[in-house]
């Protein structure tokens, strides 16, 4: 028995070894070290810094799931400085209306305008005015002929902008095609006044009171005191990103209140009509287009202030730039819209 234990011992021994080492002989690697955490940030930093060359800009931020992950200045830009967000306070309009439905305050996209705005219809008004929903004027598609573009300077020169707007001539009809106009926009926010014995600015101020970090700092009123429905509004760039977030996070704020109804920001971003000027589609006062292979919800004000939202790649961006140019025909919102993408396919 000793001598057989003798033996056993150096053959165990060599068994153990083995089983150390794998079958193929060759040590048995230690256990990997966790690798060390990625910093989604890193990547936009080049990005960043070439977005530099692009004269109007003045700030960007980024959130990804809720994380912010950017916040930069150019040119003396200031993410906490309120600036105006012209058009792009479309989008909230729009949030405001959803809210309105939603308490019972409206009725539905599908309510007829005419009644609410009684007062300051045309003497003989054209029979069409009455066939006019509030979904035809947050997407777009009144037919009547613009307030915007060549059209803005008379507009806002008139007395009373309401009672202008409807007294514009019909260039289609209601449901047609897309018709740029801030007077739609306006209308609403008229309505919303008018519906509720509430400013717009109270409603917002109430409404979307509960979402941190969200301000409206100053808005702009008409000759009758009605606050101004998609433009001239001021909020911080910080602001403007916490109302993206908002829609990101289907309506909820990030303690988990429903603020706007889910189902309104679905019916926001559901493509109803396109811009004849670039194609992209329009639902309830946002855009839509595909960038980096995702869809993307935008808001965009004059001089490019812009608000996206990738929901599928949990993807926030806010940009702000100078007001004194536009965007459009100047090439700086595609520049913006370029930007934003590579960002997006940076970020993965």
């Amino acid at each position: 028995m000793h001598r057989r234990s003798l033996i056993a011992a150096p053959l165990l021994l060599l068994a153990s070894r083995a089983l150390a080492q794998g079958e193929s002989g060759t040590p048995a690697p230690s256990p990997a070290s966790p690798a060390p955490p990625v910093d989604p940030a890193a990547g936009l930093a080049p990005i960043l810094d070439r977005a530099a060359a692009l004269e109007p800009l003045r700030t960007v931020l980024v959130a990804k799931e809720g994380e912010r992950l950017v916040a930069r200045g150019y040119r003396g830009g200031r993410v906490d400085r309120p600036s105006n967000i012209k058009s792009a306070s479309k989008s909230i309009v729009s949030a405001l209306v959803g809210i309105a439905i939603d308490k019972g305050v409206l009725e539905g996209a599908d309510q007829t305008v005419a009644p609410l705005l009684r007062a300051d219809l045309p003497d003989d008004p054209d029979p069409r005015l009455d066939e006019i929903t509030i979904g035809n004027l947050l997407s777009m598609q009144a037919g009547l002929e613009r307030t915007s573009g060549p059209y803005y300077g008379e507009w806002i020169a008139s007395r009373n902008w309401v009672r202008a707007a409807l007294n514009r001539r019909f260039v289609d009809e209601p449901g047609g095609l897309m018709l740029y106009s801030t007077g739609s926009t306006h209308l609403l926010s008229a309505i919303l006044t008018r519906a509720s014995g509430r400013s717009t600015l109270a409603l917002a101020r109430d409404w979307l009171g509960d979402v941190e970090g969200f301000a409206i700092t100053d808005w702009e009123r008409d000759p009758q005191g009605i606050y101004f429905g998609g433009n001239q509004m001021a909020m911080r760039p910080t602001s403007l990103l916490a109302f993206a977030e908002l829609y990101r996070r289907g309506g909820r704020n990030a303690e988990g209140a429903q603020i706007i109804p889910e189902a309104w920001i679905a019916e926001s971003w559901r493509v109803r009509t396109a811009s004849r000027f670039t194609g992209d589609g329009y639902g309830y006062g946002w855009f839509t287009r595909e960038m980096a292979g995702t869809p993307v919800h935008y808001g965009w004000g004059y001089g490019g202030q812009m608000l996206y939202v990738a929901p599928a790649r949990g993807v926030s961006m806010v940009v702000t730039s100078t007001v004194d140019a536009p965007s459009g025909r100047t090439g700086h919102r595609d520049d913006l819209h370029a930007l934003a993408a590579e960002i997006l396919a940076t970020l993965g």
